[in-house]
């Protein structure tokens, strides 16, 4: 995140700000704002089977006809286990552990509502939470000068207009408020030293607007082709660090140094949250099978180096902190597949690929201990009566093992090297109806 207002309290931010979740998408994206967990989300911007097409592609909702609701929510359990490998965090701490499953529960709510004004044009509605990720060791640990606990949420709500221009083509569009939160908590540290009992806390919010643009090709009735692109955010966020201690006398004394320092101060910080675009196809194979294909890419690169500023205090103007996160763009591939068992049920599979927009061991951060996974996936769908449809589907996304030599010595946070073995589990129900 970048030297602008993206203070440490950003990147918490991000992760806290809106609905609660926790990433399941490469980064801190969230993948889970409607139907489609049971084909890895593949054909996300063709499909158009319900209201939640007004986040992946706004001009689905001209097949929808009358009003359409969607709602839902999916329970992501991602799990974060560091070994170490020779970690050099000093004698204050360098004997604590190594911060258990840093992962733990999230959930991501999604809401959804169209409406066919006439018969080609089309207003819509989307509440959902597009970034968000939670991390939280168990303390002591080694790497505790560095991270203790990171979670940012986000909320964005997207009003959204489609039109048919004829029978082949559609188009759509919507802009997105967006609101994201931050907190980040650590041991405090002035370099060489690290602080034993003495916590950080950052905590940083912003709100700001975007866009998301949209179109729809009918090729024939079996085959649809879909491609949407969703802006990038740029927030300006503010918000201060506090210092708390562990009630000991030590840690009493070292909260009170640290404040007349100006440890403790206002902060801000500027982060550009990634734009994405998407291309999908849906191929009707027969009247039993169903194919569905995505590319996607997401600019991650927008979020480089994350300088946090202080804006109050002694210090007031000097960087209190730089997170390296230095992200490369990524890309997604998914494919999926749909079995009509009966008129009422259908079976869902997909697999997809899934790059992480992190360089290396050197920059990644223990904050967010992300790498490339593959999503293995399995769902159904039920139509409980002619115009309902509930959906549940079930994800194991395989992370490979994840290594980190991430060195903030000269802050006085040490050098924290090992590897994480990590994985996503990913539970999802839908509800959607036409009226």
């Amino acid at each position: 995140m970048s030297q602008n207002k993206v203070s440490m309290r950003v990147i918490p931010a991000l992760l806290l700000a809106g609905l609660s979740g926790s990433a399941a998408a490469s980064g801190f994206q969230l993948l889970e704002q409607g139907s489609g967990l049971g084909n890895a989300y593949a054909g996300s911007a063709a499909k158009a089977n319900d209201a939640s097409t007004i986040f992946w592609n706004p001009a689905g909702m001209t097949q929808l006809q009358g009003i359409a609701l969607s709602g839902g929510v999916t329970a992501v359990r991602p799990s974060f286990s560091f070994g170490n490998q020779g970690s050099q965090v000093g004698p204050t701490f360098g004997a604590a552990g190594d911060g258990g499953d840093a992962g733990g529960w999230a959930f991501v709510p999604n809401l959804y509502a169209s409406w066919a004004v006439t018969p080609d044009l089309y207003l819509g509605l989307g509440i959902g939470a597009p970034f968000g990720n939670a991390t939280k060791y168990d303390k002591p640990w080694k790497g505790s000068a560095q991270s203790d606990e990171f979670d940012i949420k986000t909320i964005n709500i997207n009003p959204s207009i489609a039109y048919r221009v004829n029978d082949v083509v559609s188009l759509g569009a919507g802009v997105s408020w967006q609101k994201i939160k931050a907190d980040y908590y650590r041991q405090a540290a002035i370099a060489p030293v690290a602080f034993t009992g003495v916590e950080a806390h950052m905590e940083i919010d912003d709100w700001a607007w975007g866009w998301n643009i949209g179109a729809l090709f009918t090729i024939s009735p079996t085959t649809k082709v879909g491609v949407s692109y969703r802006s990038a955010i740029q927030y300006d966020t503010s918000g201060s660090i506090s210092l708390a201690g562990n009630g000991t006398p030590a840690a009493s004394a070292a909260v009170q140094l640290l404040s007349a320092a100006g440890r403790a101060s206002n902060v801000q910080a500027d982060l550009k949250v990634p734009a994405t675009a998407i291309v999908s196809v849906v191929q009707q194979l027969s009247d039993r099978w169903e194919m569905l294909g995505d590319v996607s890419w997401t600019g991650w690169s927008s979020i480089q180096n994350v300088n946090i500023i202080r804006t109050s205090g002694p210090q007031a103007g000097r960087t209190a902190e730089v997170l390296p996160a230095l992200f490369d763009d990524t890309w997604r591939f998914a494919l999926g597949a749909n079995y009509r068992y009966a008129d009422d049920l259908k079976f869902m599979f997909g697999i997809a690929y899934d790059q992480t927009p992190v360089k290396n061991a050197e920059t990644r951060l223990s904050s967010l201990p992300d790498n490339d996974r593959t999503w293995f996936t399995v769902g159904a769908q039920w139509n409980p009566a002619k115009e309902q449809t509930l959906e549940f589907g079930l994800a194991y996304l395989y992370i490979k093992n994840t290594p980190i030599n991430h060195n903030s010595a000269a802050e006085g946070r040490g050098i924290l090297v090992g590897d994480y073995d990590s994985n996503i589990w990913i539970l999802g129900a839908q509800y959607s109806i036409k009226f």
